[in-house]
């Protein structure tokens, strides 16, 4: 059941966009079966902005199929992001959040070369933003300079960017949760979305056989995800991966949520609610989101160890997916996978409390590390010395050094839950299917964070046109593999070779696409702190983990 509340807000924006339409000059228009859409003309592209990919959702309900819209809709401007935890500010700047908010958030953004029709064909690259499953919108990436760069070399493209639920209203857990079959909403938001590229996306000029699921960090994780699916038998919705700063996850499962549901029921009055499920669904949105805020953040003390985050739920993610990959039980299709240098610096800042040797120790164990033996945490210890010579950023000898286990603990994080289960990912994948992976070592001048998290985003989606040129080998690459599968092989017929040529990742081989200061692009081998990360994914694999990121 909608709330009136919900409806409300559903309604105001419709008489607003209505408006606006009436008053807008002429442009794109695209009809679906549900509505018929105005975007906008932006140079050789057209945009379609906050089209809707579900009926509005009450809190904690499945998107469904879209509802019937009536007269044309405004699509110029970008809908409505889903609400957002509040972060922590641990860091030092802070990242720009949506302006506009709202529960009924369940639309999606469309890049399409303007010289299209319904038979075009272009293939297609849905991409999720990244957000640490608490946060993000699909606003926060510019596509246009990607859309245009794709045109300029012949190998026209569609790129599509959904919104979907974050922190409690799109990962809550626990038992009533998975009794009330609303397990990973956040996760199967992206699957309705990809439904809805499969129906709709020839009307931008798309093809629904050619789709490219990608994303960044969260994103990234959640690509992962959606391959391990079923095991790896479930979607057949899209032909490629493409993975930036992010690969798997271990998971543990829905019920192990059940502290975090219950201190939401006690905040919100709903303790001696017959349905405690329904009394936060009916919680008023502030009160709500007041409360859950309260709950640990990405950038808290808690840091990678998140409470909003994907679960094992014997359905959409049916055991851990550490286990899962490295039983080979994912989907066969090509990948791109890659990570940043120093992962771990942009989420060391939450901990600059911890300045001792013992307190390493003390925090690694009770945050990350919770079943973990005494010798378990003492080898980690060992593997990751105190030196600042070997923590992150890395290859900076002692600079960077902002506490005394600052570069310790950027370096452990890092590649427990980023570097070394996508090491792990690429080792299994490159058996069975087409992989490739890269390493951006970009801005390690940059004080305390190097060549941080998520800092690669940049090299595949440049801000601009000259960068975009600039940064032909990235951007070409992924152009590419959007069209042939082959980040190395162009669809265009008159085509000139990558300047370089990306090599599939193969085991004890140079495999890594690397990018380096300044402008230098070779070929590495995934072949450093080989030791300490086998040490790490021994641990995924034991389930010592499985309360992380």
């Amino acid at each position: 059941m909608i709330s009136p509340t919900i409806l409300c807000i559903y309604t105001l924006l419709s008489v607003s966009l209505s408006a606006a339409v009436a008053s807008a000059a002429s442009g794109p228009t695209v009809s679906l079966d549900y509505g018929r859409f105005l975007g906008v003309n932006d140079g050789n592209l057209t945009k379609f902005l906050g089209v809707p990919f579900s009926a509005p959702t009450a809190r904690f309900e499945l998107a469904r199929a879209p509802s019937p819209l009536h007269g044309l809709q405004n699509a110029t401007v970008f809908g409505p992001a889903c609400v957002q935890q509040a972060l922590s500010n641990t860091l030092p700047f802070t990242f720009p959040g949506p302006t506009v908010t709202s529960e009924a958030c369940l639309n999606l953004d469309v890049f399409s070369p303007a010289a299209h029709d319904a038979h075009s064909k272009f293939p297609v690259l849905v991409f999720l933003f990244g957000g640490g499953f608490e946060a993000g919108s699909s606003a926060a990436t510019d596509f246009r300079p990607a859309v245009e760069r794709s045109i300029l070399i012949g190998e026209p493209v569609v790129i599509v960017a959904p919104n979907y639920r974050v922190s409690a209203f799109g990962f809550l857990a626990g038992k009533e949760v998975a009794e009330a079959g609303l397990t990973n909403l956040g996760l199967r938001d992206q699957i309705a979305a990809l439904e809805w590229v499969h129906k709709y996306i020839s009307a931008f000029g798309g093809d629904p056989n050619r789709v490219i699921l990608g994303g960044l960090s969260a994103g990234a994780f959640s690509t992962g995800l959606h391959l391990i699916s079923n095991n790896g038998l479930g979607l057949d919705l899209f032909r490629g991966a493409f993975m930036v700063s992010g690969s798997l996850i271990p998971s543990p499962t829905v019920v192990d949520g059940q502290s975090t549901y219950d201190q939401l029921v006690a905040a919100n009055n709903c303790t001696n609610a017959r349905d405690t499920l329904d009394c936060l669904r009916q919680a008023p949105l502030d009160d709500f989101l007041a409360t859950v805020n309260r709950t640990p953040d990405l950038f808290s003390s808690r840091s990678l160890s998140l409470v909003w985050r994907p679960r094992v739920d014997g359905n959409l993610i049916p055991r851990n997916p550490v286990d899962i990959v490295q039983d080979g039980a994912f989907s066969k299709v090509p990948v791109m996978v890659g990570n940043c240098d120093d992962e771990g610096t942009l989420f060391a800042y939450s901990s600059l409390n911890i300045t001792t040797d013992s307190e390493f120790v003390g925090y690694i164990h009770s945050n990350y590390l919770l079943t973990g033996t005494p010798a378990q945490i003492a080898r980690v210890a060992e593997l990751y010395p105190q030196d600042p010579v070997q923590g992150a950023p890395f290859n900076t000898g002692s600079a960077n050094k902002l506490t005394p286990e600052f570069k310790r603990i950027a370096a452990f994080g890092g590649d427990l839950y980023l570097t070394g289960l996508r090491r792990l990912f690429v080792q299994h994948a490159s058996k069975t299917q087409n992989t490739w992976s890269w390493l951006s070592k970009r801005g390690k001048s940059t004080l305390y964070l190097g060549a941080y998290h998520t800092s690669d985003m940049a090299l595949w989606f440049p801000a601009n046109a000259k960068d975009a040129e600039e940064e032909s080998v990235a951007v070409d690459a992924l152009i590419n593999f959007i069209n042939t599968l082959d980040p190395n092989v162009s669809a265009a017929p008159k085509a000139s070779n990558l300047a370089i040529f990306w090599p599939k990742y193969q085991m004890n081989s140079a495999g890594l696409l690397t990018f380096s200061d300044p402008a230098v692009i070779n070929v590495t081998a995934d072949d450093f702190r080989v030791q300490e990360m086998q040490y790490l994914i021994n641990l995924h694999l034991d389930g010592i983990t499985v309360n992380g990121f």
